[in-house]
This record gives C-alpha cells, sequence and structure tokens, in this order.
C-alpha cells in the first residue's frame, strides 16, 4: 500500500522477561537472557521493515532495587550483549549508541560501551539505541545542570534555553523523537521511559511478554500505527 507508513523511531520497553521465566519455572535471569536473545532477533526484523531508529529500554535507574542476584544476574548478560554486538554491528552496518548515566556501571561494562559504540559509529544502518541505568527525570535534572552551569558561566543567557537546546542536552541528542512507543507483557505506563521525547508518540500496548515478540507482533504496532490520524496538535 503506497500509504502504509513505517515508523522512522520505534521505541520499546523490553518487559515480561521475569513472568515469562516464572511461567515456565525458571529462575528470573533465565528470562533476562530469553529476553536478551529474542532482542537480536528484533533488531534485524525491525531492519528489515524499514525501521531506521530502535531504542529499547534494559535497565532503569529504579532496577537496582531489584535482588543483588537478579542485578548481577542482568550485568552478567549485559556484558556478553555488548560484547557480542561489536561483530553484529559490523555484519549488519548497525550503529549503536548507549544512553542513561554511565556513573554507576562498572568499569568493564563502561570499557565496553565505549568501544562499541567507538567500532559502530561510522555504520549506515540501523541506529540501535540501549537506555542502560537511564531514568527519564534522571535525563532531563542532568539536562538542566550542564544548561544552568553555562548560565552560571556566562556561556549562555535565560532567553537561550528553548526547546531545541534542551532536546540537545538530552541523552538522545540528535536523534529523532519517537514515532512509536510499544510496551510488552500488558503494563500501561511509560515508567520513566523518554517523558520528554514521546510526547506525541503513538503508544502501542500488548500482552506478549518480551521474549516472545516477534516480527508478527512488530507488524500487529505497525499497523496499529497506521490507523492512528497523528495531528500534533493541530486539526485536519
Amino acid at each position: 500500500m503506497d500509504d502504509y507508513k513505517i515508523p522512522q523511531h520505534v521505541a520499546i520497553i523490553l518487559d515480561g522477561n521475569g513472568r515469562w521465566a516464572k511461567k515456565r519455572h525458571l529462575p528470573r535471569n533465565f528470562g533476562h537472557k530469553a529476553g536478551a536473545d529474542n532482542l537480536e532477533r528484533v533488531i534485524e526484523d525491525a531492519w528489515n521493515l524499514g525501521i531506521k531508529y530502535l531504542t529499547v529500554y534494559a535497565f532503569s535507574t529504579e532496577n537496582w532495587k531489584r535482588s543483588v542476584e537478579e542485578v548481577k544476574g542482568i550485568m552478567t548478560i549485559l556484558r556478553d550483549f555488548l560484547k557480542k554486538s561489536i561483530a553484529k554491528s559490523k555484519k549488519n552496518n548497525m550503529k549503536v549508541r548507549i544512553i542513561g548515566d554511565r556513573t554507576r556501571l562498572d568499569e568493564d561494562i563502561i570499557k565496553s560501551i565505549e568501544d562499541l559504540e567507538e567500532a559502530s559509529k561510522d555504520n549506515t544502518g540501523i541506529v540501535f539505541c540501549v537506555a542502560l541505568n537511564y531514568g527519564g527525570r534522571d535525563e532531563i535534572t542532568r539536562a538542566m545542570r550542564s544548561i544552568a552551569a553555562d548560565v552560571k558561566e556566562g556561556r549562555l543567557s535565560t532567553e537561550d534555553i528553548t526547546e531545541d537546546l534542551i532536546s540537545g542536552r538530552l541523552d538522545t541528542a540528535g536523534m529523532p523523537d519517537p514515532d512509536l512507543l510499544i510496551r510488552t507483557s500488558g503494563e500501561i505506563r511509560i515508567s520513566n521511559y523518554l517523558p520528554w521525547q514521546i510526547a506525541y508518540s503513538e503508544f502501542y500496548f500488548c500482552d506478549t511478554l518480551w521474549p516472545d515478540f516477534d516480527k508478527e507482533e512488530l507488524v500487529k504496532a505497525i499497523d496499529y500505527y497506521n490507523g492512528r490520524d497523528r495531528r500534533f496538535g493541530g486539526v485536519k
């Protein structure tokens, strides 16, 4: 169909890994591993469908409240995922960005992030963005501190502060705002995910647990997106 639109930027809240494992009488970290494996497949599906930017919520600033065992397991999975992604980014021409506050992460994870971003920076395929130790309020707070420091030092005046300036200080600077936000597992909230950027995104919620979310489910979300009338506050 000529009028069928593929969203340029899709953001996903990867929810339901723990429940997926519980249904199978497995430890929660088995679900996180299944979710990481599934993410590799969905990235490829997204690119093949024509999506240019894919941003996923992998670990929030609030997730540190989980058990020590679960957090340790997630970080082990993350280490493996980051290392494997260097080869995958080269093979698939994928550019990788990591957003969020890195200061709480272990030094070896920070080094892996830097290596991955450097290795993939010139790739021209899908931009795969991972929100890691990310919280939307934390992101905006860090941006405001940066702007306030520039005002204090005389590099900016208060009149210089615009929406574009603020957007340029966020972790997602240079990326278009998401057209479509998907959340799996039946939860209906944004959980502090990209609150500035999703101001005019379309929201799609499905009951599918993340490890079971596949290309068919992604197409359903895009079909839903195509049924929306995006007016951005105007009238048609």
